[in-house]
């Protein structure tokens, strides 16, 4: 039998309905295009950032935790008449005040950024706020960053429903989820809509394979950051070292990227997050971000 009766015979008989399509790895991923505020000038007013970021090819923006009621205002008046969406809000006190403190004090200004981080996000029309939910440290041990941080995560979830925006827990060098099998149990383990996975693609270079992260997070990946690195042998630190550098000329898989987040149907905002620069400069990102995209 040939090709074409091959064809004909699997169209007659009904097979062909259900038979796989080709997958497509270069069919480009519905990803929204997102920057950093922090990316645009500093000698730029918010409106002008904004605007800068839309020129650049930028359809959204991460912009970090705002307590003073003035400036958000500002940011939610340069949204809506840019049409540059706030998609992120990225907490400002996990660093200084992490939730995995022993600390009250400390824990109770995080959780009050957390608060204000949440509320942003529902002023400005945002769906995530990015959190570093632990840092293990010399104080801090592993177990008692996980049972701590859980602890405070679950309070704010009922805040988090009500005002209809995710937590998203990123993994960052933080010395804390290490594994992408750990990454996806503490997302699990709050069983809550509420809670899921901020995926930094470059982060985990330093001791992974983002490819493997994303096929293991899967679903639970609610955003992305993007992000390259290049790695040299310092001889002073005898070991290699990371730094930053454009998107593609690193070291990351960009193609086993694409085919990972195509695998597992990834539909939402990728924010870049880079050193800033100018317009030429972000144009060119957002050029590179394109090529990803669209498997290049």
């Amino acid at each position: 039998m040939n090709l074409l009766q091959r064809r004909v015979f699997l169209a007659a008989s009904g097979f062909a309905a259900i038979a796989p399509a080709p997958a497509n790895q270069n069919k480009r991923l519905p990803v929204q295009k997102a920057v950093l505020l922090s990316m645009l000038p500093k000698s730029l007013t918010t409106r002008e950032k904004f605007q800068m970021a839309k020129d650049c090819g930028f359809a959204a923006m991460e912009v970090g935790t705002e307590p003073d009621p003035a400036r958000s205002r500002e940011i939610r008046q340069a949204a809506e008449q840019t049409g540059v969406r706030v998609h992120s809000v990225m907490n400002a006190d996990h660093w200084r005040y992490p939730i995995s403190s022993a600390d009250p004090e400390v824990v109770a200004k995080s959780m009050q950024g957390m608060e204000t981080s949440l509320r942003n996000a529902a002023d400005w029309g945002a769906d995530t706020v990015l959190l570093v939910p632990a840092v293990v440290d010399a104080k801090t041990r592993y177990q008692e960053a996980w049972t701590r941080s859980v602890a405070q995560i679950q309070k704010l979830i009922p805040l988090a429903e009500k005002l209809k925006v995710i937590i998203a827990v990123e993994e960052v060098w933080n010395k804390f989820l290490l594994s992408p099998i750990e990454f996806a149990r503490y997302v699990d383990d709050f069983r809550s809509p509420w809670v899921r996975a901020y995926f930094d693609i470059g982060n985990v270079v330093l001791y992974g394979y983002p490819q493997d992260w994303i096929r293991t997070l899967g679903k639970r990946i609610v955003k992305l950051h993007f992000k390259d690195f290049q790695f040299k042998n310092d001889p002073l630190l005898r070991k290699r070292v990371a730094e930053f550098v454009n998107l593609r000329d690193g070291e990351i898989d960009w193609k086993e990227v694409h085919a990972a987040l195509t695998e597992i149907g990834f539909e939402g905002t990728g924010t870049v997050e880079l050193p800033g620069g100018d317009a030429a400069y972000l144009k060119e990102v957002s050029r590179r971000f394109d090529l990803i995209l669209e498997g290049a």
